[in-house]
Protein backbone atom coordinates (compact mmCIF):
# COMPACT_ATOMS: atom_id res chain seq x y z
CA UNK A 1 0.00 0.00 0.00
CA UNK A 2 2.96 2.26 0.86
CA UNK A 3 4.07 1.42 -2.72
CA UNK A 4 1.32 2.52 -4.17
CA UNK A 5 0.79 5.71 -2.40
CA UNK A 6 4.50 6.78 -2.94
CA UNK A 7 4.22 6.03 -6.99
CA UNK A 8 0.54 8.35 -6.82
CA UNK A 9 2.65 10.73 -5.03
CA UNK A 10 5.78 11.41 -7.14
CA UNK A 11 3.44 10.97 -10.34
CA UNK A 12 1.34 14.13 -8.90
CA UNK A 13 4.49 15.79 -8.49
CA UNK A 14 5.82 14.98 -11.45
CA UNK A 15 2.80 16.46 -13.62
CA UNK A 16 2.43 19.59 -11.50
CA UNK A 17 5.97 19.88 -11.85
CA UNK A 18 6.29 19.45 -15.38
CA UNK A 19 2.83 21.73 -15.98
CA UNK A 20 4.83 24.43 -14.21
CA UNK A 21 7.89 24.27 -16.11
CA UNK A 22 5.42 24.32 -19.33
CA UNK A 23 3.63 27.49 -18.17
CA UNK A 24 6.76 29.04 -16.85
CA UNK A 25 8.38 30.14 -20.30
CA UNK A 26 11.36 29.34 -19.27
CA UNK A 27 12.07 26.56 -22.01
CA UNK A 28 14.15 28.23 -25.11
CA UNK A 29 12.67 27.35 -27.94
CA UNK A 30 14.10 29.61 -30.06
CA UNK A 31 15.34 27.57 -33.09
CA UNK A 32 18.91 29.38 -32.57
CA UNK A 33 19.48 28.08 -29.66
CA UNK A 34 20.91 24.29 -30.21
CA UNK A 35 19.94 21.51 -28.36
CA UNK A 36 22.04 19.69 -25.62
CA UNK A 37 24.10 16.65 -26.64
CA UNK A 38 21.94 14.21 -24.92
CA UNK A 39 18.50 16.19 -26.42
CA UNK A 40 20.27 15.41 -29.64
CA UNK A 41 21.43 12.07 -28.93
CA UNK A 42 18.09 10.73 -27.77
CA UNK A 43 16.13 12.30 -30.69
CA UNK A 44 18.75 11.08 -33.74
CA UNK A 45 18.65 7.67 -31.39
CA UNK A 46 14.37 8.11 -31.38
CA UNK A 47 14.19 9.00 -34.63
CA UNK A 48 16.38 6.35 -36.91
CA UNK A 49 14.76 3.60 -34.51
CA UNK A 50 11.23 4.81 -35.06
CA UNK A 51 12.50 5.23 -39.43
CA UNK A 52 14.15 1.80 -39.13
CA UNK A 53 10.95 0.42 -37.71
CA UNK A 54 8.57 1.27 -40.34
CA UNK A 55 10.17 0.86 -42.84
CA UNK A 56 10.49 -2.87 -42.86
CA UNK A 57 6.90 -3.22 -44.29
CA UNK A 58 8.05 -1.03 -47.48
CA UNK A 59 8.69 -2.80 -50.61
CA UNK A 60 11.51 -1.46 -52.63
CA UNK A 61 11.01 -1.90 -56.70
CA UNK A 62 14.14 -2.08 -58.55
CA UNK A 63 16.19 1.37 -58.43
CA UNK A 64 19.26 0.13 -60.31
CA UNK A 65 18.35 1.74 -63.29
CA UNK A 66 20.49 4.66 -64.49
CA UNK A 67 17.38 6.83 -66.23
CA UNK A 68 15.60 6.38 -62.69
CA UNK A 69 18.22 8.06 -60.95
CA UNK A 70 18.42 10.90 -63.63
CA UNK A 71 14.66 11.70 -63.06
CA UNK A 72 15.12 12.06 -59.82
CA UNK A 73 17.88 14.35 -59.67
CA UNK A 74 16.37 17.59 -60.74
CA UNK A 75 13.31 16.52 -57.98
CA UNK A 76 16.25 16.10 -55.72
CA UNK A 77 17.53 19.42 -56.41
CA UNK A 78 14.13 21.45 -56.67
CA UNK A 79 12.90 19.73 -53.27
CA UNK A 80 16.10 18.68 -51.36
CA UNK A 81 18.99 20.48 -51.89
CA UNK A 82 17.67 23.77 -50.24
CA UNK A 83 18.00 22.85 -46.97
CA UNK A 84 20.63 19.74 -47.24
CA UNK A 85 22.48 20.88 -49.49
CA UNK A 86 24.03 18.97 -52.42
CA UNK A 87 27.88 17.91 -53.67
CA UNK A 88 29.61 21.26 -53.90
CA UNK A 89 26.49 23.26 -52.55
CA UNK A 90 25.90 24.64 -48.99
CA UNK A 91 22.12 24.75 -48.06
CA UNK A 92 20.34 27.88 -48.69
CA UNK A 93 18.77 30.49 -46.32
CA UNK A 94 16.19 28.69 -44.88
CA UNK A 95 18.36 25.43 -44.47
CA UNK A 96 20.92 27.44 -42.55
CA UNK A 97 18.32 28.35 -40.15
CA UNK A 98 16.72 25.02 -38.97
CA UNK A 99 17.42 23.39 -35.91
CA UNK A 100 18.14 20.46 -35.58
CA UNK A 101 20.10 21.17 -39.04
CA UNK A 102 18.79 18.93 -41.83
CA UNK A 103 21.40 16.24 -42.21
CA UNK A 104 23.97 15.94 -45.26
CA UNK A 105 22.23 13.76 -47.56
CA UNK A 106 25.35 12.03 -49.01
CA UNK A 107 25.69 10.59 -45.29
CA UNK A 108 22.26 9.72 -44.68
CA UNK A 109 22.42 7.58 -47.64
CA UNK A 110 25.33 5.88 -46.77
CA UNK A 111 24.01 4.53 -43.33
CA UNK A 112 20.29 4.03 -44.35
CA UNK A 113 18.48 1.56 -46.71
CA UNK A 114 16.60 2.38 -50.04
CA UNK A 115 13.72 1.66 -48.03
CA UNK A 116 14.27 3.87 -44.50
CA UNK A 117 14.64 6.39 -47.15
CA UNK A 118 11.58 6.58 -49.25
CA UNK A 119 10.04 6.23 -45.72
CA UNK A 120 11.31 9.40 -44.24
CA UNK A 121 11.07 11.18 -47.69
CA UNK A 122 7.41 10.28 -47.57
CA UNK A 123 6.52 10.47 -44.32
CA UNK A 124 8.70 13.24 -43.21
CA UNK A 125 10.24 13.70 -39.57
CA UNK A 126 7.83 15.65 -36.85
CA UNK A 127 9.65 18.80 -35.76
CA UNK A 128 12.72 18.54 -37.81
CA UNK A 129 11.37 20.85 -40.63
CA UNK A 130 11.28 18.00 -42.66
CA UNK A 131 7.96 17.95 -44.94
CA UNK A 132 6.12 14.95 -45.88
CA UNK A 133 6.33 14.94 -49.27
CA UNK A 134 4.04 11.92 -49.65
CA UNK A 135 1.15 14.15 -49.02
CA UNK A 136 1.84 15.83 -52.77
CA UNK A 137 4.00 13.09 -54.63
CA UNK A 138 2.66 9.97 -55.50
CA UNK A 139 4.95 6.67 -54.61
CA UNK A 140 6.30 6.77 -58.24
CA UNK A 141 7.36 10.67 -58.47
CA UNK A 142 9.40 9.65 -54.88
CA UNK A 143 11.39 6.28 -55.86
CA UNK A 144 13.69 8.16 -58.56
CA UNK A 145 14.51 10.86 -55.35
CA UNK A 146 15.37 7.62 -53.87
CA UNK A 147 17.68 6.33 -56.72
CA UNK A 148 19.20 9.42 -56.88
CA UNK A 149 20.42 9.69 -53.23
CA UNK A 150 21.85 6.13 -53.09
CA UNK A 151 24.38 7.54 -55.61
CA UNK A 152 24.94 10.67 -53.87
CA UNK A 153 27.99 8.92 -51.49
CA UNK A 154 29.86 8.49 -54.78
CA UNK A 155 29.53 12.31 -56.35
CA UNK A 156 31.29 15.40 -55.52
CA UNK A 157 30.46 18.73 -56.72
CA UNK A 158 31.52 18.07 -60.71
CA UNK A 159 29.87 14.49 -61.06
CA UNK A 160 27.07 15.98 -59.68
CA UNK A 161 26.55 18.86 -62.35
CA UNK A 162 26.97 16.36 -64.99
CA UNK A 163 24.38 14.62 -63.66
CA UNK A 164 22.14 17.28 -63.68
CA UNK A 165 22.94 18.21 -67.40
CA UNK A 166 22.58 14.62 -68.13
CA UNK A 167 19.28 14.58 -66.95
CA UNK A 168 17.58 17.57 -68.87
CA UNK A 169 14.20 17.15 -69.72
CA UNK A 170 13.88 14.45 -67.33
CA UNK A 171 12.26 14.32 -64.08
CA UNK A 172 8.28 16.14 -63.44
CA UNK A 173 10.89 19.10 -61.57
CA UNK A 174 12.92 19.98 -64.35
CA UNK A 175 12.32 23.14 -65.43
CA UNK A 176 12.81 22.60 -69.37
CA UNK A 177 9.70 20.45 -69.88
CA UNK A 178 7.82 18.95 -67.34
CA UNK A 179 6.42 21.69 -65.34
CA UNK A 180 6.36 23.82 -69.01
CA UNK A 181 4.83 20.78 -70.69
CA UNK A 182 1.68 20.80 -67.91
CA UNK A 183 1.42 24.62 -68.20
CA UNK A 184 0.49 24.10 -72.09
CA UNK A 185 -1.40 21.33 -71.57
CA UNK A 186 -3.71 23.01 -69.24
CA UNK A 187 -3.59 26.30 -71.74
CA UNK A 188 -4.53 24.19 -74.76
CA UNK A 189 -7.64 22.51 -72.58
CA UNK A 190 -8.36 26.07 -72.12
CA UNK A 191 -9.12 26.95 -75.61
CA UNK A 192 -10.42 23.49 -75.97
CA UNK A 193 -13.25 24.44 -73.48
CA UNK A 194 -13.80 27.75 -74.75
CA UNK A 195 -14.11 26.26 -78.17
CA UNK A 196 -16.86 23.68 -77.12
CA UNK A 197 -18.29 26.43 -74.97
CA UNK A 198 -18.86 28.47 -77.94
CA UNK A 199 -20.08 25.63 -80.23
CA UNK A 200 -22.64 24.73 -77.45
CA UNK A 201 -23.82 28.48 -77.69
CA UNK A 202 -24.15 28.00 -81.11
CA UNK A 203 -26.18 24.66 -80.46
CA UNK A 204 -29.01 26.56 -77.65
CA UNK A 205 -30.45 28.10 -80.74
CA UNK A 206 -31.46 24.74 -82.60
CA UNK A 207 -34.16 22.82 -81.49
CA UNK A 208 -34.07 20.37 -78.41
CA UNK A 209 -32.35 17.32 -79.40
CA UNK A 210 -29.68 19.51 -80.29
CA UNK A 211 -29.36 20.51 -76.97
CA UNK A 212 -29.34 17.24 -75.69
CA UNK A 213 -26.56 16.51 -77.77
CA UNK A 214 -24.99 19.36 -76.38
CA UNK A 215 -24.66 18.29 -72.93
CA UNK A 216 -23.77 14.71 -73.52
CA UNK A 217 -20.50 16.10 -75.20
CA UNK A 218 -19.87 18.11 -72.15
CA UNK A 219 -20.49 15.17 -69.67
CA UNK A 220 -18.01 13.26 -71.85
CA UNK A 221 -15.21 15.14 -72.27
CA UNK A 222 -12.30 13.93 -70.15
CA UNK A 223 -11.51 15.35 -67.12
CA UNK A 224 -8.56 17.60 -66.50
CA UNK A 225 -8.19 18.33 -63.66
CA UNK A 226 -4.87 19.13 -62.18
CA UNK A 227 -2.38 15.66 -61.50
CA UNK A 228 -0.54 16.83 -58.70
CA UNK A 229 2.80 17.99 -61.06
CA UNK A 230 2.51 21.55 -59.81
CA UNK A 231 4.53 21.33 -57.21
CA UNK A 232 4.81 23.72 -54.21
CA UNK A 233 8.65 20.22 -51.72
Amino acid sequence: MKIITTLLITSVVFIVGALGLAYSGMVDVSASSPHSGFINWFLSTTSHASIERRAKSVVVPDLSGKSLAQAGVNDFEAMCSGCHGAPGKNPEAMGQGLNPAAPDLAEVAARNTPAELFWATKHGIRMTGMPAWGATHKDAEIWPVVAFMMKLPTLDAESYQAFLDDAKGKGHHDSDDGHNDHVEADASSDDHHTDEQGDHEHGDHDDGDSHTDGENAVKEEPDHKDDGHDHEH
